[in-house]
C-alpha cells in the first residue's frame, strides 16, 4: 500500500506540536499505516471505509504522524526534563542575527557556555558526595548517627573516601551521553538527502545539503564534553587533597587537569573537523590524556594515606571553583549580549520583520538555560544538605549547632538561588504589566476587526460579540512577549553579577547586615528571604521532577511535555552535545523522500498545520529539483512569518519565505484567522507583516477566513457558530477549495504547461485584510 497509483493526487498533512494521532488528523476513525513505522508513520484510511474528514473531491489525504518522536516513551520524556539546560543552551544559537555565523565568534561564545554547563553539572554533583557527604559529613559522628549508608565510609582515608565519591559523578556523566544519545534506533537510516557540502559550501540556509545530519558535530562536542566533566572531576579532588604533604606530585596532578580542561575549552572554539580522519588525530591524544590525568588522580588519591581529617568549612577549592564557574558564565552572558546586539544592528533594515526579542534571542535563552541550570544545581545541594544535617542548613545569622557545624553549600549557590527568585519575581511583575499596558490597544484593533466583520449585529448578539473580541484582543498577546523576556536577561545577568561578592566570601545575608550595621533586624530579615528564595527555587525543581513522574505514568501528560521538546528540539545538535535528539532529523529526510516519491506518480500538496507548516517548509527546501514541479503547499495556523520570522531570522527571514515561493513558482496558499494566537499571514499587512519578494504573487498567497463565520444563530442551527481559533481548519470550504486549487496548479507545472488553477473563492462576507 506504500506505493501510490500512477497519477493520483496527495493531499499530505503534517500535524503540530503535541503529538496528534493519525484518526485526528485525518478525521476518520479507521487508519492504516502505509510506510514508515511505529515512531513515525504515514496513514490513509482503511480502502472501503470512506474518504478522510476534509478531503477534496478527487484528492486522496495521507498523514504523517510525527509526535511520537518526542511524545512516545515514558521514560524517554520524563528524563528530557533533566536535559532542558541543555536543550535551552543548544537552542540558543539558533536565534542568533542572520549577519552572525553559528560556527563564528557567537557560535563559539554558546559552545563555551554549554561547557560551562556541562561543569555545572559535575561541581554540583561533587558539592554533594566529595564536598557534604565524604568531606563535610562522615567525619562527625552525629551526622553519621543511623545512616548505615555512610558509616561504613569512615573506615576509609580521606583520600580513598574523596577518591570513590568521586566515582558517582564520572557515573552521572556517561549517564548524560546515554540519555543524550538516545534513540538511535528512531534515527537510524535517515542521513542527509544528498551529499555533506565541504567546509566552506557551509551556509546559513536550511536547503543546504545535509543541514539536518548532525551526528558528526554531536560526536565531536560529545567527546570534548566528556573531557571538560572528567577534568572538572580531577581539578575538584585534587584541590580536595591538598593538605597531603606530596604537594609537588598533587600539584603537577593538578596543572594537568587544568589544562585538560583549557584544551577542551579550546577545542570549542574551533571549527569542528571537516572529516573523520582530522577529528580522530585530535580525539585520539584527547582520549588518551582524559584516560591518563583521570587514573592518575584517583590512583594518587587511593594511595595518599597523610591528609587529616576535614575540618569546618568546605572541601578546599570548592568554593572558588563554583563561584568561578558562575562568575564565568555571567562574562559569557555579557559577551553573547554584546556580540548579538553588534551583529543585529548590522543587518537592521527598514523592509526586516521586527525581531521577536529585540534582536537579544540568543542571550535570552542562553540566561535561561543558565538560570535553570542554577536552579537545579542549587536545589540538589542545599536539599542533600537539609537532610544531612537533619534541616539545620548553616547561615550568619542563625548557624548550626556546632555538632552540624561543617555542613555548608558554597555561598555562590545562595546567590544563584536569590537572583533566580528576584528574575522570577520581576518577570512575572513585567508580564502583567505588559498585558495590562497593552490591552487597550489591542481591544482598540480588536473592535476594528469586529466593526469590518459584523457590521450590523443585532441587540441580541451583544454577549457573542463580546466574546469574539476577547477572543482576537488575546490573540495579540504573542506580539508583547518580547520585551518581557529581555528584561528576564537583564535581571539574570544582574543576578549573575552578584557572585562577584562570593569572591570575597560574603553571602547576602552577610552583606545585608554590613549594610545595616547590626545583627538583628533587617539582617534577620534577609535571612529569611534567602532561605524562602532557596525553598521557592526548591519548589519549582521539584515540581517540575513531579511532571516528569506524570509524564511516566500518564499519556496527556507525555503529550504536553512533548510540546516543549517539539519545539526545542527541532533544531540540530550543534552547541550541547547532551541537549535531546533532534527529531527533524529524521522528520525532514523522511518526508522529503515521501513526497519524492509521490511527486513522482502524481501531485502532491503538502498541508501543514501550525508548527507542522515549519516541517513542510524545511521539507521543501531539500527536495530535489525534479520533484518540486509536481508540488505545492497549504499551510494554516501557520507561525512562520508571525514568530519564526522574528525568532529565526537566519533561517525563516525574509529572504527565506521569498525563496520557498519562487522554489514552488509560488504554488502556495496560507489560511488564518485573527483570532489565532499562533498562526498569521506571510506577506499581508496584518500583525507587523510587510509586503516583500517584490513578485505579484506573493499577494495572492494569504487567505483570511473570519472567525467566527457569523455572530447569530442560523435558522436551521440550535447555536451560534463556534470560535474556532488555531483549529480546526480542514473543515471550512476555503480548505478544500485551497486544496483544489493547489492540486490543479501542481498538475499544469508537472506537465511542463504552468497555467495557474483557479484562485479560491474568498470567505463570504470576507473583505481584505487591513
Amino acid at each position: 500500500m506504500g506505493t501510490a497509483p500512477e497519477g493520483e493526487a496527495v493531499e499530505l498533512r503534517v500535524h503540530g506540536v503535541s503529538g496528534a494521532s493519525a484518526d485526528k488528523i485525518l478525521d476518520h476513525p479507521i487508519v492504516v499505516r502505509v510506510a514508515g513505522d511505529r515512531h513515525a508513520g504515514f496513514y490513509r484510511p482503511r480502502p472501503g471505509t470512506g474518504p478522510a474528514g476534509g478531503a477534496a473531491p478527487g484528492i486522496v489525504v495521507e498523514a504523517y504522524r510525527w509526535g511520537s518522536l518526542t511524545a512516545g516513551a515514558a521514560v524517554r520524556t520524563a528524563s528530557m526534563l533533566l536535559l532542558l539546560p541543555f536543550m535551552l543552551g543548544n537552542l540558543a544559537i539558533w536565534l542568533r542575527p542572520k549577519s552572525a555565523d553559528r560556527f563564528g565568534l557567537l557560535g563559539a561564545l554558546c559552545r563555551l557556555l554549554a561547557g560551562s554547563l556541562t561543569a555545572a553539572l559535575m561541581l554540583a554533583i561533587i558539592g554533594v558526595t566529595v564536598n557534604l557527604v565524604g568531606w563535610q559529613c562522615v567525619p562527625y559522628a552525629e551526622c553519621r548517627q543511623g545512616r548505615s549508608y555512610l558509616s561504613w565510609l569512615v573506615t576509609l582515608p580521606v583520600g580513598p573516601r574523596l577518591a570513590l565519591l568521586s566515582l558517582i559523578p564520572l557515573l552521572a556523566l556517561r549517564l548524560c551521553w546515554t540519555i543524550g544519545a538516545r534513540s538511535a534506533q528512531a534515527f537510524e537510516g535517515f542521513g542527509p538527502t544528498s551529499p555533506e557540502p565541504k567546509p566552506s559550501e557551509q551556509t546559513e540556509s536550511l536547503s543546504t545539503p545535509g543541514f539536518w545530519d548532525d551526528e558528526r558535530i554531536t560526536s565531536w562536542l560529545r567527546q570534548v564534553h566528556v573531557g571538560i566533566g572528567a577534568g572538572t572531576v580531577d581539578v575538584s579532588l585534587l584541590a580536595g587533597l591538598s593538605g597531603d604533604e606530596n604537594g609537588t606530585i598533587r600539584l603537577l596532578l593538578l596543572y594537568a587537569a587544568a589544562a585538560l580542561v583549557a584544551f577542551c575549552a579550546a577545542l570549542l572554539c574551533l571549527p569542528v573537523p571537516a572529516g573523520p580522519a582530522q577529528a580522530r588525530r585530535l580525539l585520539r591524544p584527547l582520549w588518551a590524556a582524559v584516560a591518563a590525568v583521570t587514573g592518575l588522580s584517583l590512583a594518587y588519591a587511593i594511595f595518599t594515606r597523610s591528609i587529616h581529617e576535614a575540618v569546618v568549612g568546605q572541601l578546599p577549592g570548592y568554593e572558588g571553583s563554583t563561584a568561578g564557574l558562575i562568575a564565568t558564565q555571567g562574562v559569557l552572558l555579557v559577551a553573547i549580549a554584546v556580540v548579538t546586539l553588534a551583529r543585529s544592528r548590522r543587518q537592521a533594515a527598514p523592509t526586516e520583520s521586527r525581531p521577536l526579542l529585540r534582536g537579544l534571542g540568543t542571550p535570552v535563552v542562553s540566561a535561561m538555560s543558565v538560570s535553570i541550570a542554577a536552579a537545579f544545581t542549587a536545589t540538589l545541594v542545599f536539599r542533600v544538605a537539609d537532610q544531612l544535617d537533619r534541616g539545620y542548613i548553616p547561615d550568619p545569622i542563625r548557624p548550626n549547632p556546632p555538632a552540624f557545624g561543617p555542613l555548608e553549600p558554597p555561598v555562590a549557590y545562595w546567590w544563584a538561588a536569590l537572583a533566580g527568585l528576584a528574575a522570577l519575581l520581576i518577570v512575572t511583575a513585567a508580564a502583567a504589566a505588559t498585558v495590562l499596558l497593552t490591552r487597550r490597544r489591542r481591544r482598540g484593533l480588536a473592535e476594528r476587526i469586529i466593526e469590518r466583520d459584523f457590521p450590523h449585529v443585532p441587540p441580541d448578539a451583544a454577549a457573542r460579540v463580546g466574546l469574539v473580541r476577547t477572543a482576537v484582543a488575546r490573540s495579540q498577546v504573542t506580539e508583547e512577549l518580547g520585551p518581557m523576556l529581555v528584561v528576564f536577561f537583564v535581571v539574570s545577568a544582574l543576578g549573575l553579577a552578584t557572585v562577584a561578592l562570593d569572591l570575597l566570601g560574603i553571602g547576602p545575608t552577610e552583606l545585608v547586615s554590613r549594610l545595616s550595621g547590626t545583627h538583628d533586624g533587617i539582617g534577620l530579615l534577609a535571612a529569611y528571604v534567602t532561605d524562602a528564595g532557596i525553598w521557592f527555587i526548591s519548589v519549582l525543581v521539584v515540581g517540575l521532577i513531579l511532571v516528569g513522574y506524570r509524564a511516566y505514568r500518564s499519556r496527556e501528560t507525555r503529550r504536553l511535555v512533548a510540546i516543549v521538546w517539539d519545539l526545542g528540539t527541532f533544531w540540530p545538535r550543534t552547541v550541547h552535545p547532551f541537549a535531546p535528539p533532534c527529531y527533524a532529523a529524521r522528520a525532514v529526510p523522511e518526508l522529503a523522500k515521501r513526497v519524492s516519491a509521490l511527486a513522482s506518480r502524481g501531485t502532491v500538496v503538502i498541508s501543514g498545520h501550525s508548527h507542522g507548516s515549519v516541517l513542510a517548509t524545511a521539507t521543501i527546501l531539500q527536495l530535489p529539483p525534479a520533484a518540486l514541479p509536481s508540488v505545492a503547499l497549504l499551510t494554516y495556523g501557520c507561525p512562520l512569518r508571525r514568530i519564526y520570522a522574528r525568532l529565526y531570522p537566519a533561517y525563516f527571514g525574509d529572504q527565506a519565505l521569498c525563496d520557498l515561493g519562487d522554489r514552488l513558482d509560488w504554488r502556495w496558499r496560507n489560511l488564518w484567522r485573527d483570532t489565532d494566537p499562533v498562526g498569521g499571514p506571510i506577506f499581508g499587512h496584518h500583525r507587523g507583516a510587510l509586503p516583500s519578494c517584490g513578485n505579484p504573487a506573493a499577494g495572492a498567497v494569504d487567505i483570511r477566513l473570519r472567525d467566527p463565520r457569523a455572530v447569530t444563530i442560523d435558522p436551521a442551527d440550535t447555536v451560534p457558530p463556534p470560535v474556532e481559533r488555531h483549529w480546526p481548519y480542514h473543515t471550512q470550504p476555503e480548505y478544500q477549495a485551497a486544496v483544489r486549487c493547489l492540486a490543479e496548479q501542481a498538475g499544469h507545472a508537472s506537465t511542463g504547461n504552468p497555467v495557474a488553477g483557479p484562485e479560491p473563492p474568498p470567505p463570504p462576507g470576507s473583505p481584505p485584510p487591513p
